[in-house]
């Protein structure tokens, strides 16, 4: 890591690098939306746009930083609300169901999800970064995995099928698009099949 820049506080390593780094972002983005540049960012830190750069190679890469740094809040808002259940489809479809209702009014996440970001998303629905993330949301669940009979790989496959879902109505909602009742109503015959019930 090189330590010139920085407005003459240079971090201790490169893991502070990136933090202040998504922390910029986020003021960037709280300031210009999503259209906020990494010339913006690297600004607001005092160092070149190729620092930035080097932590993350494009602005979009940085706008998904930004956005899963901000993800405690939701997650921990959709655990209580699924803290009552205790049925693995069930916990699933409301899962799934809550988190595309509530996605669009999320700040962060909803610049991924807004037309023109969907690729973005999309693009991305199965890596290490939004399997990481999905997995964080099924561990708040009240639902005991185990006893349910599905074990940890199990998990990661559940973990893909739910991002694939959820991309899916990202990338087309339907028309019209389907919502509270019906909604759920859709992925209860359709996705909680897959599942153990109790």
């Amino acid at each position: 890591m090189r330590t010139h820049g920085w407005s003459g506080s240079a971090p201790a390593d490169d893991a502070e690098a990136i933090d202040r780094i998504v922390a910029a972002a986020r003021r960037a983005i709280d300031r210009s939306g999503d259209e906020f540049s990494i010339a913006e960012v690297a600004r607001d830190l005092g160092v070149t746009r190729q620092t930035v750069y080097r932590y993350f190679p494009s602005a979009e890469t940085l706008l998904t930083a930004a956005a899963i740094a901000q993800t405690e809040h939701f997650l921990n808002v959709l655990a209580e609300r699924l803290v009552e259940i205790r049925d693995p489809a069930t916990a699933v479809v409301e899962g799934i169901a809550y988190t595309l209702e509530r996605l669009p009014e999320e700040k962060y996440l909803g610049l991924l999800l807004r037309p023109g970001r969907a690729s973005a998303f999309s693009a991305g629905v199965t890596s290490d970064t939004a399997r990481s993330f999905g997995r964080s949301l099924l561990k708040r669940y009240s639902v005991d995995w185990a006893a349910a009979g599905i074990s940890d790989s199990d998990l990661d496959e559940l973990v893909e099928h739910m991002l694939r879902i959820v991309q899916s109505f990202v990338i087309d909602p339907g028309r019209p698009p389907r919502r509270g009742t019906e909604l759920r109503e859709y992925l209860s015959k359709w996705v909680a099949p897959a599942l153990p019930s109790s």
